[in-house]
C-alpha cells in the first residue's frame, strides 16, 4: 500500500479556513466536550506532517507547543531554519518532497495547510483524499482554502458525517476515472 497525502482541515460554509488577520475563532462554534470530530482516529493513521510556516507560526502564537513533533514534520518555509526535533523546515521543491516521501515506506502524510501549500500540491496533483470539515457560519472574507488557478480534478466521495453541533465532514479521495 502506498502513502497517500491526506488534507484534514475545517473550512467555513463559504470556503474560508480563517477570517481576516489569521483569526479563527469560528471554529469555537462546534466545540464541544468529548468530540474531536475523528481527529485522533485521523492522526494515527499517519506518520508524517506537512505544514505551511504560517500555520506553524500562528499554531505556536496560541501559546500551544507545536502538535506532531511525534511526527516527521516539514514546515514549507523559504527561510532556512535549524531542525528542532522532528521538526525539519524545508526550503526546497515541494513536489520534489512530496514524490520522496511518497516512495518511502510508512503510514500516510497529512497536509495541516494552509491555503498556500493545498494549492501548491493541487497544482501538481499531489493530493489523494480531502477531509473537510465544514463549520456552519458564513464567514464572508478571509483565507480562502481553494484558490483560482488550479487544475480541475474530479473526486469520489468516501463519507459524509454530520454532527450535532451543525458541522459536516465530507471525505473525498482523488478520482481514479
Amino acid at each position: 500500500m502506498s502513502r497517500k497525502v491526506i488534507v484534514y482541515i475545517a473550512v467555513s460554509l463559504d470556503g474560508y479556513i480563517a477570517k481576516p488577520n489569521d483569526d479563527l475563532d469560528f471554529l469555537s462554534i462546534v466545540e464541544e466536550e468529548g468530540q474531536d470530530y475523528g481527529y485522533a482516529d485521523f492522526v494515527k493513521t499517519v506518520d508524517t506532517v506537512i505544514v505551511g510556516r504560517k500555520t506553524y507560526d500562528k499554531v505556536l502564537s496560541m501559546g500551544v507547543d507545536f502538535p506532531h513533533t511525534d511526527k516527521d514534520a516539514y514546515i514549507i518555509t523559504r527561510t532556512p531554519r535549524p531542525t528542532i526535533g522532528s521538526v525539519k523546515f524545508y526550503t526546497g521543491n515541494l513536489k520534489s518532497l512530496v514524490d520522496r516521501l511518497k516512495s518511502e515506506n510508512g503510514k500516510n502524510i497529512f497536509c495541516d495547510g494552509g491555503a498556500e501549500i493545498v494549492n501548491e500540491l493541487l497544482k501538481d496533483n499531489l493530493i489523494d483524499e480531502f477531509i473537510i470539515s465544514v463549520i456552519p457560519i458564513l464567514v464572508g472574507s478571509g483565507t480562502r482554502l481553494f484558490k483560482d488557478g488550479r487544475p480541475e480534478q474530479n473526486l469520489e466521495l468516501v463519507s459524509v458525517k454530520k454532527f450535532d453541533k451543525g458541522l459536516v465532514q465530507l471525505h473525498y479521495k482523488r478520482s481514479t476515472t
